[in-house]
């Protein structure tokens, strides 16, 4: 699996989207092509709040269908070994392909179910 880190993003969604297609779409796309095909790519983006959401989606959705049969996800963190941990899945999760994944360091929390 290939990954790509995604850096240099402003805080406002709208100008982060357009420095995202304006210079890391085709960055991608490159890892996808020859002689890198037969890849899947998974690209790290830096913690955002809900307001990048929509639009990191939309790109790792695009680049999933234009990459078919590769996979294309991505996670949002700062945390190695959040970003370890996700990776380490998503390469055995074979099925799994335009997700976006933001990730924090404080993991799974306890499962509570209602006592009968």
């Amino acid at each position: 699996m290939v990954r790509l880190e995604v850096t240099g993003l402003p805080e406002r969604p709208s100008e982060a989207a357009a420095v995202f297609y304006g210079e890391w779409m085709d960055k991608a796309k490159a890892l996808l092509a020859p002689p890198c095909s037969g890849e899947d790519l998974t690209l790290i983006f830096p913690p955002a709040d809900h307001t990048h959401s929509g639009w990191r989606l939309a790109a790792v959705q695009t680049l999933a269908r234009e990459a078919a049969p590769l996979r294309v996800n991505a996670v949002a963190s700062d945390d190695p070994a959040a970003i370890t941990a996700a990776l380490a899945y998503l390469a055995t999760a074979e099925g799994l392909t335009g997700q976006y994944l933001p990730l924090d360091s404080a993991g799974a929390g306890a499962v509570v179910s209602p006592v009968p």
